[in-house]
């Protein structure tokens, strides 16, 4: 890198998903030779361990309206405000390139400090619908890349279907082959996150149990459940005779996926994307409790590709989901189908299509 690298700013934080493809940008931005900068707050740098060394991680004020009392929310619109100050001052004597928000509070002093300064910049939305701070910014920016296609945007938004990145151990098993279901062990993943595996321990366990006993002798679970749950829904396995991993966090799921014959998901927008680059039969379960109800937004590609079931909570019951499990991994040739329409959704180059857009940006700031 020489001292004159264009300087790329990444404005991001607040959780793993808007942190873990903005790493993906900041990894392929180093490569191709750009300084990279990343603004985001106290709580978004705990997702920066895995960013390179070299990317300066810039801690900013800002705040949320969604946590704390009273007195926490008064002060919120000050913090931001100061964030933004303090980010447009350096940013006028910084003059990147080019600034990319992810999303999140975090992401807002440097977002804000872009449009006061004129600075090239564009947004990243992961999911189908827009987060509230790339609402804000979205007629604001010169595009958004949209992980998710297609995605909810006021009209008069420049738009662009990039996809969404995805860790590098992901795409080393992009396309793996598929072992259609057949009268040996087969594997099913069952995938909730922190917020949305409740459900999930809740009904899996129990439909699984209501399979056909010779059907059911084939079955390998792995699953995620919170702690308070793991012992139950382990034991709930072990009862009925189920060879089952049952975790809290597993650090190895796009193995496990290239080995599964079913997934069944949370519709996340990172899920998604890991459940299409390496093409696997998926049942998708929305987090009801997603305000923007993004999660079904999500899951709208595979679904219409006939790659995966759609399964609103209101519907997911332990007798519809046997039989959802039931019609896949007894279908061979079906199953089969539904992994090669995953893959047809999937963009394994989402990355470089991000990169190939901010040096874009970066040439018309330049004209």
């Amino acid at each position: 890198m020489t001292a004159t690298a264009p300087h790329l700013i990444i404005a991001a934080g607040g959780t793993g998903g808007h942190m873990f493809p903005a790493q993906a940008l900041a990894e392929a931005m180093l490569r191709r030779g750009w300084k990279v900068t990343l603004s985001t707050d106290a709580r978004g740098a705990r997702y920066t361990g895995g960013f390179p060394h070299v990317v300066e991680v810039r801690q900013v004020s800002s705040a949320t309206f969604a946590r704390g009392g009273l007195l926490a929310k008064l002060v919120t619109p000050f913090r931001i405000l100061g964030g933004i100050l303090g980010a447009t001052a350096r940013m006028a004597r910084e003059k990147p390139a080019v600034v990319v928000g992810f999303g999140g509070y975090p992401s807002i002093p440097a977002m804000g400090a872009a449009w006061l300064t004129g600075r090239p910049r564009m947004l990243h939305e992961q999911n189908g619908v827009l987060g509230r701070v790339n609402q804000v910014f979205a007629k604001r920016v010169d595009v958004v890349a949209c992980g998710t296609w297609p995605t909810e945007l006021p009209d008069g938004t420049n738009a662009v279907h990039t996809g969404n990145p995805v860790r590098a151990a992901v795409l080393e098993r992009a396309g793996a082959a598929y072992i259609a279901p057949g009268d040996y062990p087969m594997s099913v993943v069952v995938i909730g996150g922190s917020q949305g595996a409740r459900i999930l321990s809740d009904v899996v366990p129990t439909a699984i149990a209501a399979l056909p006993e010779p059907f059911r002798a084939n079955i390998r679970v792995a699953q995620q459940a919170r702690p308070e749950d793991q012992d139950r829904v382990a034991q709930a396995y072990a009862e009925m005779g189920v060879d089952a991993e049952v975790e809290p966090f597993f650090r190895d799921i796009p193995r496990r996926l290239s080995e599964a014959q079913l997934v069944i998901s949370r519709s996340g927008a990172s899920s998604v994307a890991d459940i299409s680059i390496i093409g696997r039969p998926s049942i998708l379960v929305p987090l009801a409790t997603a305000i923007r109800d993004e999660q079904t937004a999500n899951a709208r590609a595979l679904v219409e590709a006939n790659a995966a079931i759609l399964m609103p909570e209101s519907q997911f019951t332990p007798e519809s989901l046997a039989q959802h499990i039931t019609a896949i991994l007894n279908q061979p040739n079906a199953a089969l189908q539904m992994s090669l329409a995953a893959l047809s959704t999937g963009l394994p180059d989402a990355t470089e299509r991000l990169a190939v857009l901010v040096e874009e940006l970066a040439k018309k700031g330049q004209s």
